[in-house]
């Protein structure tokens, strides 16, 4: 075994950085049997699982702060409306990025409604029976851009 093939998943381990330029520098120099190709599967599963966390996690933030547009509408504020367009943009970068992403927030609705519900909730302190059971809003008003829920 060469020293450079065991020196690579300690890398991994131990200094992530300098492991992916070294496996960049490894496959640019057709040492395929060098690289640790365990490693490299993990990061590239681990790049997708990203991107749908990231997708979710700034479903939930859209769809709290649209229930609270709608549903505490006496406190509304630019902040909000400035939440509710940073994570549609951002959603929509996402989207652009990954075509193959574009049904996930469909997918992932309910679940995310549940958790955007929980967080409207805390930051309002409203109850759970002032909000519906089930997510308002289409998946094509929640990305809307001009979209913004009248008050209840």
């Amino acid at each position: 075994m060469t020293p450079i093939s065991k020196t690579i998943p300690q890398l991994y381990e131990t200094d992530f950085v300098a492991w992916t330029e070294q496996t960049v520098q490894l496959i640019r120099a057709g040492k395929f049997a060098q690289v640790d190709w365990d490693a490299v599967i993990e990061e590239i599963e681990s790049l997708g699982r990203s991107d749908r966390r990231e997708l979710k996690s700034r479903l939930e933030v859209l769809i709290q702060h649209l229930l609270k547009w709608q549903y505490q509408s006496i406190l509304r504020s630019g902040f909000w409306r400035n939440t509710i367009d940073e994570q549609r943009n951002r959603i929509a970068d996402l989207l652009q990025d990954s075509s193959s992403l574009k049904s996930y927030p469909e997918e992932v609705l309910a679940e995310c409604y549940r958790r955007g519900l929980k967080a409207a909730m805390n930051e309002t302190e409203l109850p759970q029976d002032k909000f519906p059971v089930e997510c308002p809003y289409s998946i094509a008003q929640i990305l809307d851009a001009e979209f913004l829920p009248d008050a209840a």
